[in-house]
């Protein structure tokens, strides 16, 4: 369908837009796209007579759309004025073209023009309901992520306290980790040694600088009364006298578990941590110390207390196995025989206690005559350190002597020795080799009972072990008849009886400790030892004991026969 107007006057512009307004609304076209097509065209209308001239304006309806064509009735001068508007149904009374009359036309103009407007206004409202209820959603969106906003606030404030609070508890934990790692490691050494000033000394070494710029040490009974005293805070006589801790300062310290102290008139200006050297029996004396910087953390005095204590501990210790060490090695010394004077028989002993650990007490060496003349020598070892080791020992002397009064052979006596301490002490054992010289033989007889061997020099310098086979240890629970075993004797031959001191060593064993003392034996001549016996024995002793450690008693016993006589001889 094509319709067309002549378009002069405002009349006729006025007819074609009605005319195309019933077209449209005839054809389907919405009311919002009409109102826009005749809008538009309105405006194209007025542009045209605004020009003036004739115009032509053409509708086709056509493949669902219904066009507009606006342009100059000659065809030139001016380019065509084009729009269109989807019609999708059009309607059986399509309007003629003609109208009645002006008046009706504009009637039904304006009717057509305000049922469309009105058309446009209930969209538009339904529009604006729908921007409203959107504008509504939207707000309450906005309240939505503004509260999320602050829930994800409060969520991190929330998580970085949470982590503050997590590194703060961290770093507690590794001050805590490291004070423990300290005070273990500061008590495995002080409680690794016995001796008292090495403890002494070890505690400045262990505190400063990271916990006390100083360290003092007021030990009671190791004031030289020949000396001035020292004079000592108030502060450390205070702790003394009571046994509590002290903090000296001009301000309270709140330190747990310590008093607070005026500031020390010594040293006013430097606050003072005084704390007893306590035990069960009596104070040792008074550990006083100065902080590192202003003043000590809490915890760290709490810990300073703690390794005083066991410093204490370690002291007392020390104390304690210095004086059994004392009584050990003076009993056993009292113990220890004066050798016998024989013609042509020479004898050098030596013993030398440990100096590394309680193991004094258990070695021991004799040598007396028999009724018939004999000169047994005797050298053992008892296991076991300490009071009850040197005890022991002196009984097995006692009773070694009793059973040699009525006679018998080296490998005789230690039989009884077997069973008298298996009955004495079944939980204690000992070593032992026995030698005897008899006056005009020359031959020596020796037994031994689980004891390193004999090592005999000829005075030709050859030196053999006597590694005849051995009696079992003294007082196991075995019956054993220990057997005797004889060697011959010339004159300058030179017998050594030792202990397992003097040539074990726990990295080498026993056997290299041997061959070094038959070596060490082997290198005298034999006029030193016919003229200083005692001076050989030394001689063997300081290369022998060089790299050992000293943590076990050593005995060595000399028996040499003088080059110009018998053996044995009186």
């Amino acid at each position: 369908m094509t319709r067309s107007w002549q378009i002069t006057t405002v009349t006729d512009a006025a007819r074609a837009r009605i005319a195309t307004a019933r077209l449209a609304a005839a054809y389907g076209v919405p009311p919002l796209e009409r109102t826009r097509l005749a809008a538009a065209l309105s405006g194209r209308l007025r542009h045209c007579l605004t020009k003036g001239g004739d115009w032509r304006l053409t509708l086709r309806a056509a493949d669902g759309q219904l066009g507009l064509e606006v342009l100059p009735a000659s065809g030139a001068g001016e380019p065509a004025w084009r729009t269109s508007a989807p019609c999708p149904q059009p309607s059986d009374a399509v309007p003629c073209a003609d109208v009645a009359d002006d008046a009706t036309l504009l009637a039904e103009a304006l009717l057509g023009a305000d049922e469309d407007t009105s058309l446009v206004l209930d969209k538009l409202a339904e529009q604006e309901e729908l921007v409203g209820f959107h504008r509504e959603e939207l707000h309450q969106t906005n309240q939505g992520v503004l509260a999320l906003h602050a829930e994800l606030d409060a969520a991190g404030r929330a998580q970085r306290e949470a982590f503050s609070a997590e590194r703060a508890a961290r770093r507690e934990a590794e001050s805590a980790r490291r004070r423990l790692t300290f005070l273990a490691d500061a008590s495995a050494a002080l409680t690794a040694s016995l001796n008292q000033e090495q403890i002494v000394r070890r505690l400045p070494e262990l505190l400063v600088p990271e916990y006390a710029r100083t360290v003092d040490v007021w030990l009671f009974d190791a004031e030289d009364e020949r000396q001035r005293p020292t004079p000592h805070p108030a502060a450390a006589v205070v702790a003394a006298r009571t046994g509590r801790p002290q903090y000296a300062s001009a301000t309270p310290g709140g330190l747990p578990g310590i008093d607070d102290h005026p500031p020390s008139a010594l040293d006013p200006t430097r606050p003072l941590l005084c704390v007893p050297l306590a035990t069960r029996r009596a104070p040792l004396g008074v550990l006083t110390l100065t902080p590192p910087g202003e003043r000590w953390d809490p915890d760290d005095a709490v810990m300073l207390v703690e390794l005083t204590r066991r410093a204490s501990t370690a002291l007392d210790n020390a104390r304690r196995f210095e004086h059994n060490r004392d009584i050990a090695e003076t009993l056993q010394r009292a113990l220890l025989t004066d050798l016998p004077s024989t013609p042509g028989l020479r004898l050098a002993a030596r013993y030398l206690p440990a100096t590394y650990g309680l193991n004094v007490g258990g070695d021991w060496y004799d040598a007396f005559r028999q009724p018939d003349g004999s000169l047994i020598v005797v050298i053992g070892d008892v296991t076991g350190h300490g009071l009850h080791a040197a005890v022991m020992m002196s009984q097995l002397r006692t009773a070694l002597r009793a059973y040699a009064v009525d006679g018998g052979s080296p490998g005789q006596l230690l039989t009884r020795l077997h069973i008298f301490l298996h009955h004495l002490q079944p939980d204690l054992y000992a070593t032992a080799v026995i030698a005897r010289f008899q006056p005009g033989e020359p031959l020596l007889t020796w037994a031994a009972a689980g004891h390193p061997p004999p090592v005999l020099r000829g005075p030709d310098g050859r030196v053999r072990t006597l590694d005849a086979k051995p009696g079992a240890m003294l007082g196991i629970p075995l019956r054993q008849e220990i057997a005797d075993h004889t060697v011959p004797l010339v004159p300058g031959s030179t017998l050594a009886l030792y202990t397992d001191g003097l040539v074990e060593r726990r990295a080498q064993g026993i056997d290299p400790g041997i061959d070094r003392l038959a070596a060490a034996l082997g290198s005298f001549r034999t006029a030193e030892l016919d003229r200083d016996l005692d001076g050989s024995a030394e001689r063997i002793l300081d290369p022998m004991l060089s790299d050992s450690e000293r943590d076990d008693d050593v005995c060595l016993l000399l028996c040499h026969l003088d080059s110009a006589a018998a053996a044995g001889g009186r």
